[in-house]
């Protein structure tokens, strides 16, 4: 078992049961998926762009990507539809907690210059999208290998918030640094 997984049953979920004053367990915040996206919009005059940032959210997640293609032609970007432009990964179960322990504990850390996560970065539903600059704060890519930087944006899909608070304090106890405003 993942370490916040089980930390999430044994810890997390009684103290939110306490505070949120809910008997039920499943009628409390949990995280359902995580999903990691990457636009390469050079993707169009480089196709080595696209399989190299594949390779690295492989390599990150432990899980191979999904393709993604343009669904409108844009000529301002010089975007065709149907050309891939970018991946994404959904992890789920074990997979996601072992990714979200390496991202609180090993990758945010090592971002240069930083002072906490945007607490604002809540959508309606309880949903938490972060981004990340380069690819090079997580520890399984090598440095050396790496011919460009690329971000890439990682959503926390979280079922069972009534509204972003409860998501706020789940992912607090979960260890997510945010930014004290």
């Amino acid at each position: 078992m993942a370490r916040l997984l089980e930390r999430y049953k044994n810890e997390i979920v009684p103290q939110l049961a306490k505070e949120l004053g809910r008997d039920n367990a499943l009628s409390l915040p949990r995280l359902t998926k995580v999903v990691i996206s990457m636009g390469i919009g050079q993707a169009m005059v480089e196709k080595k762009r696209l399989t190299s940032a594949a390779d690295e959210v492989a390599a990150i997640t432990g899980q191979r990507p999904v393709l993604c293609k343009a669904r409108k032609s844009v000529s301002a970007f010089k975007v065709r539809e149907g050309v891939e432009t970018g991946l994404k990964v959904t992890l789920r179960k074990q997979r996601m907690y072992e990714f979200l322990d390496r991202l609180i504990n090993v990758a945010i850390p090592r971002i240069r210059d930083f002072r906490g996560l945007n607490p604002r970065g809540f959508d309606g539903q309880g949903n938490y999208s972060m981004g990340v600059s380069e690819q090079l704060i997580f520890p399984e890519i090598d440095i050396d290998k790496v011919e460009f930087q690329q971000g890439m944006n990682i959503t926390f899909c979280i079922a069972g918030s009534r509204n972003h608070q409860e998501s706020y304090r789940l992912l607090e106890k979960f260890g997510m640094p945010f930014r004290k405003d």
